[in-house]
């Protein structure tokens, strides 16, 4: 067997890194204000790369398969948040109110690109759709996103949102990413070119939000607040979140006789939360709430969704082989 497979890749390693390093050297005062401006600019910056790179074209070639778009969108924006309040009696015993939060947030977040996309090529699904569904995801999140938490924030009884952030929302992410697109025709061959430097600002704008909201965090007692068993109360809350998201995408993909290559684009990119987008909305959406326990519960579903896509893709790939065999038997 190889363990390889189960381990932690990198980006997650530099993730417990980053918080090891707030709990024990957190920012604060000065130094907290100027990190927050490079993270501030950090984010504008991978938005607005991100736009530059999206390509027009394949998001308008895959439009045209609306009922698998349609599919991944409501399992993104409403099966998720659905769930999150259904499992309430379930999940809420497990962690603490501001856990329980960050799992409710996570919920409304859109889903992600580079994995959902990279897991069904893995997989062997419908590619060009999984690229325009991914996308359209994350671009609609930055205006669903905000209206969401504000729905589910007052049925959880949280009261009201601050409906300026996602004025905030569309000022840091919406117009770099339009700005992006704009300029896509004179540096999206230059940024395409260049994907190694998208990943490391992508990653650093994560690191840089990440350490700054558990320093504030732990200045604010985060793990006197958060022992243990609320730990491994929330492996357990955001393992069941996603074990039911894959199985309704699963077989609700097949109720609604997809074929299997859009099957394994619905289970991949219907499933999936982003990392990239969830740490710099929170930012934003949370700036008066305690942001580390808000992100904790992402962070961890990051890993475990991860970790279960590469079994389930490679479990996808592995039967479309041995269908592929036994065709090949039966000719003979």
């Amino acid at each position: 067997m190889n363990l390889r497979r189960f381990l932690p890749d990198r980006f997650t390693c530099c993730l417990v890194l980053t918080v090891l390093l707030a709990s024990f050297l957190p920012c604060q005062g000065a130094t907290a204000q100027v990190f927050g401006w490079l993270t501030d600019l950090a984010i504008a910056l991978l938005f607005f790369l991100h736009g530059a790179k999206l390509s027009r074209d394949a998001v308008v070639a895959g439009m045209t398969h609306w009922r698998l778009h349609l599919t991944v969108l409501s399992s993104t924006f409403v099966l998720f948040p659905v769930l999150g309040l259904l499992l309430k009696p379930l999940l809420a015993p497990l962690v603490t109110p501001d856990l329980y939060l960050g799992v409710l947030f996570l919920c409304t977040l859109p889903s992600t690109v580079q994995s959902s996309i990279a897991f069904t090529s893995m997989a062997r699904g419908n590619i060009p759709a999984a690229i325009c569904a991914a996308s359209a995801s994350s671009l609609l999140g930055i205006v669903i996103t905000p209206l969401l938490v504000g729905l589910v924030l007052q049925s959880h009884g949280q009261g009201a949102m601050r409906w300026n952030a996602v004025g905030d929302i569309v000022l840091q992410l919406l117009v770099p990413f339009v700005a992006g697109q704009v300029a896509q025709r004179w540096i999206g061959r230059w940024v395409e070119r260049h994907r190694a430097m998208l990943g490391i600002v992508d990653q650093g704008s994560i690191l840089l939000v990440v350490y700054t909201a558990f320093s504030a965090a732990v200045l604010q007692g985060l793990w006197k607040q958060t022992p243990l068993p609320v730990l491994l109360g929330l492996l357990v809350a955001d393992a069941v979140l996603l074990a039911c998201a894959l199985l309704v995408t699963r077989y609700g993909a097949r109720a609604m006789r997809f074929g299997r290559e859009d099957e394994i684009t619905i289970v991949f990119c219907g499933s999936k939360k982003s990392l990239a987008s969830g740490v710099p909305m929170a930012k934003v959406l949370f700036a008066s709430q305690p942001l580390g326990a808000i992100v904790l519960p992402l962070m961890l579903f990051h890993q475990v969704q991860l970790m279960t896509c590469a079994v389930l893709a490679r479990r996808y790939a592995r039967g479309l082989d041995d269908v592929g065999a036994s065709r090949d038997r039966a000719v003979r």
